[in-house]
């Protein structure tokens, strides 16, 4: 390119839009160092705090979501909403990218909305297998969009559709390691079977009390467990008698900083079924129980959880079944080693391990 390469991303509210759209931007970036970018968020939301952090710019606009909850908060929306067009166009007019790339959320919404009306070729990067409102939306102006997820076409209709995965974090796909390595490093016992439970940063408190109910059950099989809490129950599992006796069995931590060694580490893994966290245990190719979050937007978890236990690369274990299903469902992985290994290798198929590489190839290949 003669001329200095300009991209404006966009997508907030959680870490499963935000990661995706830095890691397009990581991966731009090492092909045009001089590149400019600014990313649109949501003002008082997560992306304005971690855009920075990752190096980029950000400019915020005051939108948020429809709140099922609370109505009343509603009735200032479609003001919101209409500052935050005036806004974006304003963003764009200064800027003048040579194209736009979104990941959902609420700020992506108005951002992409302008750069297409503007005449900027965008493109959507969805992460889930159930479509959010505001890509399906801006999905008709787009240029191309890239699933993590096969068959989406039926949601984009007449839009160029390609599965190429989630793009996630870099070190998570190279620091991943062999298993007797991973245990020897958290100094873990090499020889017996270990299984890896995360609930997200905030933690999961189904996943914990699923635990409690069973420690009698894991102390009994000798199974070792990595627990990630969260920050939700950290202090008081920490003090709970039962837990601290079991220390050679359990290692509790409030948060993981370093999941690249976590889930080599694993034999097993029970994880929530955000977007992102799918990708990555896809990577890791490790037998998982996903218990999909029953409150995530029109219950999207569940939907990506069927869609790993359709290929039989998951078992899924509903909230509300923890207590009858749980041990029973996780037991059956843990006692067979046929069963883990066919598990492994179906997972495979959701492993896309150059996903930004690919992404930002059919970008340029569309310009």
């Amino acid at each position: 390119m003669n001329k200095k390469l300009k991209v404006l991303l966009s997508g907030g509210g959680t870490g499963g839009h935000i990661f995706p759209a830095i890691a397009i931007a990581d991966e731009i970036k090492k092909r045009f160092p001089d590149a400019e970018f600014l990313f649109i968020g949501a003002n008082g939301k997560m992306e304005m705090e971690k855009v920075p952090q990752a190096g980029y710019k950000i400019e915020g606009l005051n939108i948020a979501g429809f709140d099922r909850g609370n109505l009343l908060k509603n009735i200032g929306l479609p003001f919101k909403l209409i500052s935050s067009l005036i806004k974006a166009k304003k963003i764009i007019k200064e800027f003048r990218p040579d194209f736009a790339v979104g990941t959902g959320g609420f700020a992506s919404g108005p951002a992409l909305f302008m750069a297409a009306k503007m005449g900027i070729p965008t493109f959507i990067q969805e992460q889930n297998s159930l479509p959010g409102k505001t890509n399906t939306a801006n999905s008709k102006k787009a240029k191309a969009i890239f699933t993590a997820y096969p068959n989406m076409e039926k949601f984009f209709h007449g839009t160029k559709t390609f599965f190429l995965g989630n793009p996630v974090r870099h070190n998570v796909i190279s620091n991943l390691t062999d298993l007797e390595s991973a245990k020897e490093k958290l100094g873990l016992d090499k020889n017996k079977l270990t299984i890896l439970s995360v609930g997200g940063s905030q933690g999961s408190r189904t996943l914990n009390n699923g635990w409690k109910y069973n420690l009698d059950r894991l102390q009994e099989k000798g199974y070792q467990l990595i627990w990630q809490t969260g920050k939700l129950d950290y202090r008081e599992l920490s003090g709970e008698s039962q837990i601290s006796n079991l220390k050679s069995q359990i290692q509790l931590k409030e948060f993981i900083s370093d999941m690249a060694t976590a889930y080599s580490a694993a034999d097993v893994i029970v994880s929530r079924a955000g977007a992102i966290a799918i990708s990555e245990l896809a990577m890791a190719k490790k037998p998982v129980i996903l218990v999909p979050l029953p409150t995530a937007a029109e219950d999207h978890q569940t939907k990506n959880a069927m869609n790993l236990v359709e290929k039989n690369a998951a078992r899924m274990v509903k909230d509300a079944e923890m207590q009858e299903k749980f041990w029973n469902t996780l037991s059956e992985i843990c006692e067979n080693e046929n069963v883990r290994k066919e598990m492994s290798d179906n997972l495979k198929y959701f492993a896309k391990p150059n996903a930004a590489k690919e992404i930002v190839d059919e970008i340029f290949n569309q310009m």
